[in-house]
């Protein structure tokens, strides 16, 4: 069945944003070439959109539409002079019904924000917002160091290209990497990026020695399998463990460790789906030294066993 993705635009939308979920969504395709995923663009009555650029935009439905949606995608706006529409936004997306997935971009976070939705919930938005979001609505636990937050059932993203990176995590949740991966390759972006949006914030990088650790990253992408301790991260990189700690940090917005285990997932994810190793070899292959190991991780990140995962993502039969 193919899942129905509702993109509202209010005034003040951001246009490239805007398009964001039609782009990524639009481009996924079964094995068959069979689209994934329907995209149907609404605003308010129906009306035309005021964007935050010299024109405006003309949409095809209105916000009855939300209401057969699978997915409801809010796109970013300028709300540097407040939030557009808050209470009819507000009381669109408090119609809809559990089961829908509700997904902000950006600064569409302050709609979420605006309506409750992200009451006593872990949200982003861009780095630049963070400071308001918070002072805003201070119900809402605001980090600025990632690039998307899934909660579930609502997921927030960071700015611009962030929306993207949620986009392909729906598609990986939805369908698994081979999927999203495919997608991300038909729109000429990287299927996924390394930490987090800590890494664009404007703020003085530390200026030990200019040596960067991407070379060490690359390194240890090679050896997931191998114990990888700080101090092997720190040793290759020619740097003190401290040195190199706040360096990495600086650079991918993550800490040497968190980034270890992001890539081990990645790569139990990618074997699950492609392989039929046992779970132990599986586990083993991607650097978890116990399977339990690894199937806290995935339950964590996408609340599925190994086992479960395999079933609903591999590739092989």
């Amino acid at each position: 069945m193919v899942h129905r993705v509702a993109v509202l635009a209010l005034d003040g939308v951001k246009p490239f944003d805007l398009g964001i979920p039609a782009q990524i969504f639009g481009n996924a395709v079964d094995s068959s070439g069979a689209h994934l995923y329907e995209v149907l663009t609404c605003s308010l009555g129906g009306r035309p959109v005021v964007t935050n650029a010299d024109f405006s935009l003309s949409v095809a439905h209105d916000e009855s539409v939300l209401a057969t949606a699978d997915t409801v995608v809010v796109a970013p706006q300028d709300v540097t002079r407040g939030v557009p529409d808050p209470a009819a936004a507000g009381a669109v997306l408090a119609r809809l019904a559990p089961t829908t997935r509700i997904v902000s971009l950006c600064t569409s976070a302050f709609v979420l924000a605006a309506a409750g939705l992200l009451d006593g919930q872990r949200a982003t938005t861009h780095w630049g917002m963070c400071a308001e979001l918070a002072r805003r609505f201070p119900r809402v636990e605001v980090d600025e160091n990632v690039l998307f937050v899934d909660n579930g059932r609502i997921l927030t993203s960071a700015g611009v290209a962030a929306g993207i990176d949620l986009c392909l995590h729906l598609l990986r949740r939805d369908h698994g990497a081979a999927v999203a991966n495919a997608t991300a390759r038909r729109c000429v972006v990287a299927p996924w990026r390394e930490g987090g949006q800590a890494q664009f914030i404007e703020q003085p990088v530390p200026a030990d020695d200019g040596a960067s650790t991407s070379a060490t990253r690359a390194w240890a992408l090679e050896r997931l399998a191998d114990p990888l301790t700080l101090a092997d991260l720190a040793r290759h990189a020619n740097m003190s463990v401290r040195t190199f700690t706040r360096r990495f940090r600086a650079e991918v917005g993550l800490s040497p460790h968190e980034w270890v285990v992001h890539r081990r997932l990645d790569h139990a994810r990618h074997l699950l789906e492609t392989t039929s190793l046992p779970v132990g070899e599986v586990a083993g292959a991607a650097g978890f030294a116990d399977p339990l190991v690894l199937r806290r991780h995935l339950r964590t990140t996408v609340g599925l066993t190994p086992n479960a995962y395999r079933r609903s993502y591999s590739a092989v039969r």
